[in-house]
């Protein structure tokens, strides 16, 4: 008698893992496989070192890690003017300005310490040119769900904590 309940419970041990919802197992996942896809710029919020708030533009953008290790950046401001002329390559001097103050894009390759929740970014092509290469540039995760994405980027180089929460793109 004891072997049949032992089978049996083995048996229904199997079918409930086999069973089991995906999302419950993909808390398994590393950070690295959860990051992996595009996610859409939400929100983000600044702060300065002496804790005051740094108002933040009206922004579209996303950001997109893949399994190889490389990743794109990129937001702009959703109130950008549109170019009177039409042309990309003919802005006004106030057009471009307002373009290129508005706009932030760079690429490169990123490594994961999964013990502390950290994004390590080699920044190698930027729309601001003192990210490249500039050390110590890290992402750190403080939440991450299938749907939902948020992290703090500790230090820009204007001396900000930022903030920013990503919605997965479905």
């Amino acid at each position: 008698m004891n072997r049949r309940y032992a089978l049996g419970l083995s048996a229904a041990a199997l079918i409930s893992i086999v069973a089991w919802p995906k999302n419950s197992l993909s808390q398994g996942k590393s950070l690295k496989d959860q990051l992996v896809g595009t996610w859409i710029y939400v929100s983000s919020t600044g702060t300065r070192e002496d804790g005051s708030a740094v108002q933040r533009p009206s922004l579209q953008g996303a950001v997109t890690y893949t399994a190889e290790g490389r990743f794109h950046f990129i937001t702009v401001r959703s109130d950008a003017p549109k170019y009177v002329s039409g042309d990309s390559a003919r802005p006004s001097p106030e057009e471009a300005m307002a373009i290129a103050s508005g706009l932030v894009a760079y690429t490169g390759t990123y490594t994961v310490d999964e013990g502390t929740k950290t994004i390590h970014v080699n920044i190698e092509a930027s729309s601001f040119p003192n990210l490249v290469g500039a050390p110590n540039q890290r992402r750190i995760v403080t939440s991450i769900t299938d749907d939902e994405l948020k992290f703090t980027n500790p230090r820009t180089p204007a001396g900000v904590t930022l903030e920013l929460v990503f919605k997965r793109a479905k």
